[in-house]
């Protein structure tokens, strides 16, 4: 892994750690050694409000959101901008690589999560017509 990562992680800077994965994005394949040093890394938002699994999903890196859950299948349920979760956020853009069925395996009551203004992932599907989520 490499030095400046092990350091932010060490030292629980989310700043570095949100700065170094903005300059290489393959700084997340490093997340084991990552999530031994600080496990709380994946629960903390950046700037943008925005999680690593709200990044992983984002950037359509489903084996990384796969592997997060391994770790930790409430991950799924991390609030981030707006309040919203993996699953809003799946709910509004497709379900891409089924990803919805391991959501809600790993997490049935993550189906339950509103938003800041209080929707849950049916409330964003039917806003986005997305028949495929429903």
């Amino acid at each position: 892994m490499d030095q400046s990562l092990r350091t932010a992680a060490r030292n629980g800077n989310v700043s570095d750690l949100y700065t170094l994965i903005q300059r290489n994005g393959n700084v997340l394949r490093c997340l084991d050694e990552m999530m031994n040093l600080k496990p709380s890394f994946a629960r903390k938002l950046n700037h943008q409000g925005l999680s690593p699994i709200h990044l992983a999903l984002e950037k359509g890196h489903t084996e990384l959101v796969l592997r997060l859950m391994e770790i930790d299948k409430e991950l799924v349920r991390v609030k981030g901008k707006n309040g919203e979760t993996p699953l809003h956020y799946i709910s509004k853009v497709g379900n891409h690589d089924d990803l919805l069925d391991k959501f809600l395996e790993a997490c049935s009551n993550c189906i339950r999560d509103v938003t800041t203004r209080n929707h849950t992932a049916l409330h964003i599907a039917v806003e986005n017509r997305r028949l495929d989520v429903l």
